[in-house]
């Protein structure tokens, strides 16, 4: 332990020769971590010394694929210190990675951008190929969006992803840049049409698909219901003339299977469904199945194949699955054939996209399909998982964009084969790819021009690094982020001037007959979400208030809840089978109730203001690790943690009115994660 200390002693004191020294007779020192974690390479890499970096690179056994805790490398450190020509060596000549991220999506990019370090910043740019400020962070579509599926129609894009037993169902995005979108509708708005009623979380719609033709779009799904009946997946088609809709009614195909996609050339159409990729041809409504299934190509992988999408490029039909499971295992695989119902060859390169480093940020990447966008370029989008601890998937399974290009040999590649990126630069910024000589079925024809970028940020972008999300109830109809779990009653939701009703549910929050739950993603593992509600009368055991909510079987509520001629504050915690309550006193409810929660990772701290303005705290819950898939094995769990309103009313009816309801993200700065 002296001579290990000596050596940090001798890197802080930047004294070379008693680095060598020591490493001379005790070279595995290198190797070990100080007192607090940290290795020995990174410490002298913080200090800015290139020269002890030089020697330990080169003549120490010291590993540069060590990482740290939080799965930073020597780059990261090297960053911090601003050295540009540290930098340089660790990028020309160790290969150090500018862009990769850490546990939290961290890059020795972004903190020479956040730390001012404007030379090295220059530098990064310069090997880069693009400013910090022309990169884009994945995932581009954060929360609960899982199975993209993408279409580009002249110089827009339109996205769909699974929304399960939420509605309105299967979510409908646009962007006219790949990185910005916002929801500009849904496939199926008309709760009699949704046939949701009933069925338990985690099922109800999965993995859409988005597909154009001949001046229709056509959404496909599967339904997903509860076990122990005949039939239990149903795909389901819709059809509009304009991507937002409004879309005819759903109809169904009893063929069993899930994942489908719908691919159209010639005038004919037809769906794919696993297991493996099998194919029928379809009527032109999507109404009628038109001939038997024939499976294409079983997977490469052969684990789960899922999720097939074709594609027509160049003479050839290029076949893209999902495989290894929606886990750590799942991947995107290629396979192709001349001819549409021929014999398909598996790419040489598979998987084509794969998370391969277990302590990455980004993990579980799969589930892509392609778009050729307006300039030429290629992209795949994908679903991917951020966790907690590397284990807990609070956010639910998200959507990242990255680059496709095309080998020598015809064989589409996502990254370079580098598995999910965390920072990467913009559509547009690559090179160019190679004019088409006929775009593929679905795709429009490339416009001569280049897309201007969106004016207004999505969402998601106002979101990042701080902003806000807040509704006052004053549009003309509720926000596109609004979800409530299956059908809301005729009445249950309403709003006008500045005002949200909300008809309290017969049915407490861990049935699937509650109605009226009022949810959005949650989109960050850092924030805090804020409502005010009107001064009301609770009936004995009603409740009204805020919720964090996963499904039926586990879910957090903090409110007030009605008592003989009084009113308390309570937390209460849904696990499974079993409630703990925490009660905090009588409150009056004469004057507007103003309840947040702040969300640090796992952390959930219940506040309240009062009247006079002052922050009270109610509850903290240090460990809500069951609002996530991976917290509770009972049931379907694909989704992801919500937070919004509830209203609960029992017997007796109750009316909530809720003033506005503010989400707003905490920034994560270097700062919060470096060594103190």
């Amino acid at each position: 332990m002296v001579i290990h200390m000596t050596l940090k002693e001798a890197v802080l004191r930047q004294d070379l020769e008693q680095v060598k020294e020591i490493l001379r007779w005790t070279p595995g020192v290198v190797n070990e971590p100080d007192e607090e974690g940290m290795p020995i390479p990174f410490l002298a890499a913080e200090t800015g010394n290139l020269e002890i970096v030089k020697y330990l690179v080169e003549y120490s056994y010291a590993s540069m694929n060590t990482v740290d805790a939080l799965n930073r490398n020597i780059l990261h450190y090297g960053a911090a210190s601003g050295n540009v020509e540290l930098c340089r060596y660790l990028v020309e000549r160790v290969g150090m990675k500018i862009t990769g991220g850490d546990r939290n999506l961290l890059t020795p990019f972004e903190i020479a951008n956040t730390r001012g370090h404007r030379e090295l910043e220059a530098f990064f740019a310069e090997k880069v190929g693009a400013a910090y400020e022309d990169m884009y962070h994945n995932p581009i579509r954060r929360g609960m969006y899982p199975d993209p599926s993408i279409v580009r129609v002249g110089e827009d894009y339109y996205m769909v992803n699974s929304s399960f037993i939420f509605f309105p169902c299967i979510p409908i995005s646009h962007s006219r840049d790949l990185l910005h979108w916002e929801i500009i509708g849904h496939a199926i708005t008309n709760p009699d049409w949704a046939g949701l009623d009933g069925l338990e979380g985690g099922r109800g719609y999965w993995a859409p698909d988005i597909s154009y033709d001949n001046g229709t779009f056509y959404i496909t799904a599967t339904l997903r219901l509860n076990d122990g009946g005949p039939v239990y997946r149903r795909q389901m088609v819709v059809t509009a003339s304009r991507p937002e809709g409004p879309y005819g009614k759903p109809v169904f195909l009893e063929e069993d299977g899930i994942d489908p996609s719908i691919f159209h050339e010639d005038g004919r159409h037809y769906m794919l469904l696993n297991r493996g990729a099998r194919i029928f041809e379809i009527s032109a409504d999507g109404s009628k199945q038109l001939s038997e299934a024939k499976l294409l190509y079983y997977g490469d992988q052969k684990r789960a194949p899922e999720g097939p999408h074709l594609l027509k490029k160049d003479g050839f039909y290029y076949l893209f699955m999902a495989e290894g499971g929606t886990g750590m295992g799942h991947r995107i695989t290629v396979m192709r054939s001349r001819e549409l119902m021929g014999l398909y060859e598996p790419c040489p390169y598979n998987p084509i996209m794969r998370q391969e480093d277990p302590q990455a940020g980004i993990q579980r990447a799969g589930h892509g399909k392609p778009v050729l966008a307006a300039d030429g370029q290629w992209y795949m989008v994908y679903l991917c998982g951020r966790c907690l601890e590397g284990k807990w998937s609070m956010l639910g399974r998200e959507t990242a964009l990255d680059p496709v290009t095309w080998t020598a040999d015809g064989w589409p590649i996502v990254n370079g084969l580098q598995g999910p990126s965390v920072l990467q630069k913009k559509p547009g910024l690559g090179e160019a790819a190679a004019p088409q000589k006929k775009p593929g079925p679905g795709e429009a024809a490339a416009p001569q021009k280049k897309p201007k970028l969106q004016e207004a940020a999505g969402e998601d972008e106002k979101l990042r690094n701080g902003g806000i999300w807040r509704d006052d109830f004053r549009g003309p109809q509720l926000s596109g982020e609004w979800m409530t779990p299956r059908e809301p009653d005729q009445d249950g939701i309403c709003f006008s001037g500045g005002r949200l009703f909300l008809k309290g549910s017969r049915f407490p929050l861990s049935r699937v007959e509650a109605r009226n739950i009022l949810l959005r993603r949650q989109t960050a593992f850092d924030f805090d979400a804020w409502t005010e509600i009107e001064s009301l009368k609770l009936g004995p055991g009603q409740e009204i208030g805020l919720t964090c909510y996963y499904d039926e079987n586990t879910w957090v509520c903090f409110g007030a809840v009605g008592a003989e001629g009084a009113a308390e504050l309570m937390v209460k915690e849904h696990i499974g089978d079993e409630d703990r309550v925490f009660r905090a006193g009588e409150i009056s409810l004469k004057q507007p109730l103003r309840l947040g929660v702040e969300t640090r990772g796992l952390t959930r701290r219940f506040l309240y203001r009062t009247e006079a303005g002052e922050l009270r705290p109610v509850c903290t819950l240090e460990n809500v690790y069951y609002l996530c898939s991976e917290g509770l094995k009972k049931g379907k769990r694909f989704t992801g943690a919500m937070v919004g309103l509830y209203v609960y009313a029992g017997d007796q009816d109750c009316l909530g009115v809720f003033r506005y309801f503010e989400y707003r993200e905490e920034k994560q700065a270097y700062e919060k994660y470096k060594r103190l």
